[in-house]
């Protein structure tokens, strides 16, 4: 059964204020998953001694990664990171909208990659939306729109994933439940799991929204003390089935 996380690492500076990226590490790998999607990368960036984080984990894990810079200033990168040790293809990386009034706030982006699973192709979109309301209605708005789920590059199955800064109570959750269905509601039974802070979870801010084609098994947020200590965030780990719903029997084959 194929396994994705979703996971804001806060550039791999944890709650004890300790930067430690082989930590980060550690916590992704004893999910042993199959596909990673990170947010708050620092690539290059002097605050964080210089060090490619992304091309760091994705060695330390065994990994092919993919980096987009949301931010870019000189040498120095920030943003968003697609891990995997499986077969896999870039589709686009790209910018996301920013506040229509102010130019002040944080860039963000969102990353596409293809994933081969045995015979099927998943497509996982990670992105980490802005914290202003208007930002993230505009952000919200961009990935539901042509650009990206109404791409024609996009083919499903396909996973939207990331930090959205929004919980289920959103208009930014919303504009997205129009076109995916997010994991937690997905899984039958699946409990109101929450990833932020970590060291006493209260909000869902972390989401793994999902096409059709995909079965989601089980959704689970690791709550020991590493996973608490590494970052701000804790990972959110989802489990789940591809279904080739061309092959799948209708209900004329019973």
């Amino acid at each position: 059964m194929p396994r994705i996380v979703t996971y804001n690492v806060h550039r791999c500076l944890g709650v004890d204020r300790r930067l430690n990226v082989g930590r980060v590490a550690e916590v992704i790998a004893a999910q042993s998953p199959d596909i990673v999607a990170l947010q708050e990368i620092d690539v290059g960036r002097a605050r964080t001694g210089g060090v490619d984080q992304a091309h760091h984990l994705a060695t330390l894990l065994g990994m092919a990664f993919h980096f987009n810079a949301a931010l870019t200033v000189e040498s120095e990168s920030y943003g968003d990171a697609i891990l995997t040790s499986l077969p896999e293809r870039l589709v686009k990386a790209a910018a996301l909208p920013g506040h229509p009034l102010t130019t002040r706030l944080e860039p963000r982006g969102a990353l596409w990659v293809a994933v081969r699973i045995g015979d099927i192709e998943l497509q996982v979109i990670n992105t980490h939306l802005g914290l202003a309301p208007g930002e993230q209605r505009a952000q919200a708005s961009a990935l539901a729109g042509e650009a990206w789920l109404g791409s024609p590059e996009r083919s499903d199955p396909l996973m939207l994933v990331g930090d959205f800064n929004a919980t289920p109570r959103a208009a930014t959750f919303r504009t997205i439940s129009g076109h995916l269905t997010e994991s937690r509601r997905a899984c039958k039974g699946a409990p109101s799991i929450r990833t932020f802070p970590s060291q006493a979870p209260m909000l869902a801010l972390d989401h793994v929204f999902v096409s059709g084609g995909i079965q989601v098994r089980s959704v689970t947020a690791p709550s020991d003390m590493r996973s608490r200590a590494a970052s701000d965030h804790l990972p959110l780990v989802v489990d789940f089935d591809l279904i080739d719903e061309q092959t799948k029997p209708s209900l004329t084959d019973a």
